[in-house]
């Protein structure tokens, strides 16, 4: 679990961080993609992407390592299409090729930097094959720093993310840089099942 601030905390459940990633980044990230019929939101904290993912899937699986945002988003949604799982993300408590996408907004820069890969890996190894794991994170800055004072922080550089989302299993690989960050779409290696 990663120590976030008082501020950063409040910030990520706030209307004005729910009405941006509703109205730009979501729609922007996700525009045209095929997210298929169940997927894991990794990472959602108090599920501000969650509510919008909520409506747009058959069945939702959210994935959260601090034990008290898993279970206020569990009392919530109970009753909904979203199961909402209490655990860690680098060693994920599914099966092999158990959805139909990954995604995971603004969560990478909390995941220290030596379990970031793991993460990665972990996303490819419960995909199924051909099926897209998308996604942002944000970029350091001033104002970004001082919404994270104090917080566990390890940003993601951008310019060598597409490399290590290769690295993890994933092909097709895109990664697009913007002012405040950067998103990214990639797809689980198909097998070729031809060889002996």
């Amino acid at each position: 679990m990663c120590a976030v601030n008082l501020f950063h905390r409040w910030y990520c459940g706030s209307a004005r961080w729910r009405t941006a990633l509703h109205d730009e980044y979501l729609p922007g990230v996700l525009r045209g993609l095929e997210l298929g019929d169940d997927v894991l939101e990794i990472g959602p904290g108090p599920g501000a992407a969650t509510d919008w993912l909520r409506a747009r899937v058959a069945r939702l699986t959210s994935l959260e390592i601090d034990p008290r945002l898993a279970g206020a988003l569990r009392r919530r949604l109970a009753g909904t299409n979203v199961a909402v799982i209490e655990g860690d993300a680098t060693r994920m408590p599914f099966p092999d090729a158990s959805f139909s996408a990954a995604l995971a907004f603004t969560m990478l820069h909390h995941v220290p930097a030596e379990l970031q890969d793991a993460l990665l890996r972990e996303a490819a190894r419960v995909l199924r094959p051909g099926c897209v794991f998308a996604g942002m994170d944000s970029a350091p800055g001033l104002v970004w720093n001082l919404y994270h004072l104090g917080d566990d922080r390890n940003p993601v550089d951008p310019a060598t993310f597409g490399a290590r989302l290769e690295a993890a299993g994933f092909v097709g690989v895109r990664v697009r840089t913007a002012k405040a960050g950067f998103s990214w779409r990639a797809r689980a290696r198909v097998s070729d099942l031809s060889r002996p």
